[in-house]
């Protein structure tokens, strides 16, 4: 349904997104290092079980656009587009993010696991930044609008996983680098800032 070469570019805009530092990937690493690798993966998956209702959200409200309203489409690529040049600007001007390695209460598995599920849903910059992205990869076309955009979900999902994923296993390490290399978080900021002006010119120029 989706040609492999469009899911691959997908993918790779993915995981640096995902790489780029921010206050998920910054919890995961500040649990794992207080409470160790379990603890980081509860909250990966408690991350990435709310980015299902995301998922969800978008890809029934964007179908309905995708059918209705040229000029729907329209505000919703130009609204998108802006977006991703709002956070690009942000990535440019981030310095490098504070990483406290001993600060926070110690929770439980099942708190970690649902302080994940909270922390995404109730952040409405999620579905914001689902409905400017996931829309660039899907084609009606290739046939339904609601499963390619559940699938560009389901990969997002994958990639969310691997990163954070690795990020959970390798946090005392990987947190002590980060918060020596200040140099190396202003570089994936710029990366991820880059990335976000590249979408936003392909969302611009995206066809309905």
């Amino acid at each position: 349904m989706i040609p492999l070469d469009v899911l691959g570019t997908y993918f790779i805009a993915c995981l640096i997104l995902a790489i780029a530092p921010g206050p998920d990937n910054i919890f995961v690493l500040t649990q794992s290092a207080l409470q160790g690798r379990k603890a980081g993966i509860l909250v990966v998956l408690g991350l990435c079980t709310g980015l299902l209702f995301h998922t969800t959200a978008v890809a029934l409200g964007v179908a309905v656009i995708f059918k209705t309203s040229e000029i729907a489409f329209t505000m919703l690529k130009v609204a998108g587009a802006l977006y991703l040049i709002y956070l690009a600007w942000g990535a440019f001007r981030s310095g490098a993010t504070a990483i406290e390695g001993k600060s926070g209460s110690v929770m439980q598995g099942g708190q970690l696991y649902r302080r994940g599920i909270f922390m995404n849903i109730t952040n409405p910059k999620v579905s914001i930044f689902f409905l400017a992205f996931l829309p660039q990869f899907a084609n009606p076309a290739r046939g339904s609008i609601t499963i390619q955009m559940l699938i560009l979900g389901a990969v997002f999902i994958l990639s969310a996983i691997l990163v954070f994923g690795a990020i959970a296993l390798a946090a005392g390490s990987l947190g002590e680098w980060l918060s020596r290399s200040q140099r190396i978080q202003r570089w994936i900021n710029r990366l991820a800032g880059t990335v976000f002006i590249g979408l936003a010119i392909k969302l611009l120029l995206t066809e309905r």
